[in-house]
Formats: structure tokens, sequence, C-alpha cells
């Protein structure tokens, strides 16, 4: 699939938002309407080596994505794989470039997959485009909302993760 790409204008700073977008615990908050069944996969979530796989809603697919890349506080770069034996590369940029004001950041999110294989090739061309786009323009709108209005971002665990260490005596 050729890059989407969606933009928002959000109202925090740039360290703010990019402190969101690197902790993948978060994601299901503002994106659930385009994945389900999301999944840490590792205990921590934040930065570089935070990985999450999740079944996209659409085509009932898993997907995985990986944080590679992570420069406070303009770049979010992730790769992962999805399609049929998850082997379609699949690629998510999220650039922070400085809003009209100090207080406010443009945000952009750029999605793209690359098949090789060519039933993958044909697939994608009865594809999906448009309603990642869309979807993504969704996502971008709910998370200016959520993040805008100051509420506590809802977080996912990783079973077992969470544990307190054992008090000994």
């Amino acid at each position: 699939m050729r890059p989407v790409s969606a933009t928002a204008s959000i109202d925090v700073p740039r360290e703010r938002l990019f402190d969101v977008l690197v902790d993948l615990a978060v994601r299901p908050s503002f994106m659930d309407h385009l994945v389900s069944d999301y999944r840490l996969e590792r205990i921590e979530s934040r930065g570089v080596g935070a990985a999450a796989r999740f079944r996209l809603r659409e085509s009932g697919g898993w997907m995985d994505t990986q944080i590679e890349a992570a420069e406070r506080p303009r770049l979010v770069r992730e790769q992962g794989r999805g399609g049929r034996l998850n082997r379609v590369p699949v690629f998510t940029v999220w650039e922070l470039a400085e809003g009209p004001s100090p207080q406010s950041t443009e945000l952009t999110v750029t999605f793209w997959t690359e098949p090789q294989h060519p039933a993958d090739r044909v697939r994608e061309l009865f594809g999906s485009s448009r309603h990642f786009a869309a979807g993504w323009r969704k996502s971008l709108h709910r998370l200016r909302d959520l993040i805008e209005g100051g509420e506590p971002l809802e977080r996912v665990g990783v079973a077992g993760g969470d544990r307190l260490p054992a008090l000994v005596h």
C-alpha cells in the first residue's frame, strides 16, 4: 500500500505528545476503532524496542509493530509485519513539528506496507488505503481530544508484568 498520512494540530507541547506516542501501552485508548486484541510484546512499553501485536478490525488479520527509533521530541519510527503469514513489512512514522505557539504541535502520522509476494500485492490492490487514511484521521482527532482534555490515558498491561516485589521479613 502506498503511504497514507493524516495530520492534526494538538494544543500540547511536543515533549508531552512525544511521551504519549512513544508508549505503546496507551495506543488502544485512541486507536481501538482500528485495532482489537491489543497485546504488548514486552513488559517495557516505552521507547526503542517496545512492541505490540494486535488484530485489524477491518480484516481480522494480525499485525505487529516495534519502535525502532525515537528521536525526542520530533520523531517516532515503527516497523512491523502483517498480512498473510505475517510476511508483509509494515511501517509507521510519527512526526512532531512545532505548532504556531510553543504550546502546540503539528502531528503527522504516515503508514505504509511493502508487500513482496505477488499474492500480497494483488490483495492490496483491492485493499483499504481509504479505510486506513480515514482511520488514522480519526485516531489523531481522538488523541487530540483525550490529551487536550487532560484525561488520563487508559493503559494496557502485560500479564504478570506489574507485580510488586515480595516482602521478605
